[in-house]
C-alpha cells in the first residue's frame, strides 16, 4: 500500500478513541486506564477512597426514592462517561445500565449511587481486557438473571458474557422486555436471549452451530 499511497507507518498501535493498547508477544492488552483519570478528575473522585464492588448487593432502584433532584446534565455526563468506560469494563455494566434508566430526573440518591461506581473504577484503573494469542479458540458464554429488580415496573434484568478461548469478546446487560412471573420464567427469557445470541456467534464466528456453548445458567458478575 504504501507503493501505491502516500502514508505514514505508525508502528504498533497503542491508543485509539482513548482506548489504551499493548501489544504483547503473548496477547493485546487494552484499557481505558488514561480516560478513567480523566472522567475521575472531573467528577472530583481523585481523592476519595476506593470501594471494593459497583454496585451494592441487592440494591433496588425507584423513580419515587428520596431525595432531591440533581442537574440532569450533569448527571447525564456522568451517567454517559461511564457508558463508554464499559468498552473494556464489562464488570461495571450491569450497574450502569441500572442508574441510565433514570436519567430523566436523577435525585441525590441516585447521584451517590453512580458515584459509588467511581469509587470502584478508582480502585481499578488497571483492569481491562487481554487478548491471549493462544490458539484455543472455543466459544463459551455464561447467562443470569434477576427477577422483577426494578420496584417500578417490575422487570428483570438479562445479563451474559461470551469468550473465546480466555478472552471476553462480547457481554450485555439489560431489562427484559416483558414483565415475567417468576424467577424460573426470569431465567428463560434470559437463557433464550443468549442461546440466539450464542447460535448467532456459533455460525458466524466458530462456523458450525454445534460448537456452540453447552454452559449457561452461570452467575454473571
Amino acid at each position: 500500500m504504501t507503493q501505491e499511497f502516500e502514508m505514514t507507518d505508525i508502528m504498533l498501535m497503542s491508543y485509539y478513541l482513548r482506548i489504551d493498547i499493548k501489544q504483547m508477544e503473548k496477547g493485546i492488552f487494552i484499557s481505558q486506564k488514561g480516560y478513567t483519570k480523566e472522567v475521575l478528575k472531573k467528577f472530583k473522585i481523585s481523592d476519595c477512597e476506593s470501594i471494593n464492588t459497583p454496585v451494592k448487593i441487592g440494591i433496588k432502584f425507584s423513580k419515587n426514592k428520596d431525595g432531591e433532584i440533581v442537574d440532569p446534565t450533569r448527571f447525564i455526563s456522568l451517567v454517559g462517561s461511564l457508558h463508554y468506560l464499559t468498552c473494556t469494563r464489562p464488570d461495571i455494566l450491569y450497574g450502569v445500565g441500572l442508574v441510565s434508566r433514570y436519567m430523566e430526573e436523577p435525585t441525590t440518591t441516585l447521584w451517590k449511587m453512580t458515584k459509588k461506581i467511581l469509587r470502584y473504577i478508582k480502585g481499578t484503573l488497571n483492569f481491562g481486557l487481554f487478548y491471549s494469542s493462544s490458539n484455543d479458540l472455543k466459544l463459551v458464554g455464561y447467562s443470569d438473571s434477576d427477577w422483577a429488580r426494578d420496584l417500578d415496573d417490575r422487570k428483570s434484568t438479562t445479563g451474559f458474557v461470551f469468550f473465546m478461548g480466555d478472552a471476553v469478546f462480547t457481554w450485555t446487560s439489560k431489562k427484559q422486555p416483558i414483565v415475567t412471573l417468576s424467577t424460573c420464567e426470569a431465567e428463560y427469557v434470559a437463557t433464550t436471549s443468549y442461546v440466539c445470541h450464542a447460535i448467532y456467534l456459533a455460525e458466524t464466528i466458530v462456523g458450525k452451530a454445534q460448537n456452540a456453548p453447552t454452559r449457561s445458567n452461570e452467575v454473571l458478575c
